[in-house]
C-alpha cells in the first residue's frame, strides 16, 4: 500500500508532456464596407470569440474581404483589433489584384498601418506559440486573380526550408487554398502534388488549415489533418474552433468545433 501511494504521488509529481493550443479559424469573411449584412456578421463573430474561454489566438484564412477595396480592408482590420487576442492573416484570392490597385504590399500595409502590433511584412511567414509552429503559406495570384491556387516555387522552397528549420517542433500550416482531393477544377491548387510531396516529406507537419471552398471537409492525409471551414458570410454563419494536443509518444490528437454565430 505504502509503495502504492508512493508510485502516485511520484507520478503526480511529474511534469506534464502534453502540449496544447486552442485557436479560432474565421473562413471567408469577404468582408464588404458596403454590405451592412456582412459587418453584423463579423462584429457578432469577433464578440463570439471575445466570449470563449482559452482560445490563444484568431486566424484569417483569405477572402477576408469580398473585393480588393482599400476601405473594406480599413474597416475589416478596425473591427479585427476589437479581438481580445492576437490575429494573424492569410491572403486570398478576392483580397488583392494589381490591376485594382491593391497589390500584396499595400495589402499588408494597410493592415500593418491600422494595428500597429501586425509585424509581418511577408505574405508567408512564421510564427511560434509555445512548442506548435504556425506557418502561413501564400497561394494567391495578385496579377491575374482567380481561384485557382498557385503556391510558387520560391514559396515551397521557403516552406521547405521552415519546415526543416523546425522539424523538431509540431507544425501547423495556415493558407486560403486547400489541398483537398475532391476539389472541383475551378478552385483547385495548381501542381497541389508538389506541396503534397513536401508535406509527405517532413514528418512535422501535423495539419493544414484552409478554406476557399466555402465547404466543411476535414480528412487525413498521409498523416496530415487536412481541414478546411466553410465561409463566415454564408448561413448558417459559423467560424471553427481548433484544439490541437500533442503527447510524446503518441499520435496528435486534434479536436475541431463549428460554430455558429447568432444574429
Amino acid at each position: 500500500m505504502r509503495r502504492l501511494l508512493l508510485f502516485l504521488i511520484l507520478f503526480l509529481a511529474l511534469p506534464s508532456v502534453a502540449d496544447e493550443i486552442k485557436f479560432a479559424q474565421v473562413a471567408d469573411a469577404h468582408y464588404d464596407a458596403q454590405n451592412t449584412y456582412a459587418k453584423t456578421v463579423l462584429q457578432n463573430t469577433i464578440r463570439d470569440i471575445n466570449k470563449q474561454r482559452g482560445i490563444n489566438f484568431v486566424v484569417f484564412t483569405g477572402d477576408n474581404i469580398n473585393r480588393p477595396d482599400p476601405k473594406s480592408l480599413e474597416e475589416f482590420v478596425k473591427l479585427a483589433n476589437k479581438l481580445d487576442i492576437p490575429y494573424y492573416i492569410v491572403i486570398g484570392d478576392h483580397d488583392v489584384s494589381r490591376a485594382s490597385g491593391m497589390d500584396k504590399t499595400r495589402y499588408t500595409d494597410i493592415i500593418r498601418r491600422h494595428n500597429l502590433s501586425y509585424k509581418y511584412r511577408r505574405h508567408s511567414y512564421t510564427f511560434t506559440k509555445g512548442r506548435f509552429v504556425f506557418i502561413t503559406a501564400d497561394g494567391a495570384k495578385e496579377i491575374i486573380p482567380g481561384p485557382i491556387g498557385y503556391y510558387k516555387e520560391d514559396t515551397l522552397d521557403w516552406l521547405q526550408k521552415q519546415l526543416a528549420k523546425y522539424k523538431r517542433r509540431h507544425v501547423v500550416i495556415l493558407q486560403h487554398f486547400p489541398l483537398a482531393k475532391n476539389q472541383s477544377k475551378s478552385n483547385a491548387t495548381h501542381k497541389a502534388e508538389e506541396y503534397l510531396a513536401i508535406l509527405k516529406k517532413n514528418t512535422n507537419v501535423i495539419a493544414v488549415v484552409a478554406g476557399h471552398t466555402h465547404r466543411n471537409d476535414e480528412t487525413m492525409r498521409d498523416g496530415v489533418y487536412h481541414i478546411t471551414s466553410p465561409s463566415l458570410i454564408s448561413e448558417p454563419n459559423s467560424y471553427k474552433i481548433i484544439k490541437i494536443v500533442t503527447t510524446k509518444g503518441f499520435s496528435p490528437m486534434i479536436y475541431t468545433e463549428l460554430r455558429e454565430v447568432n444574429k
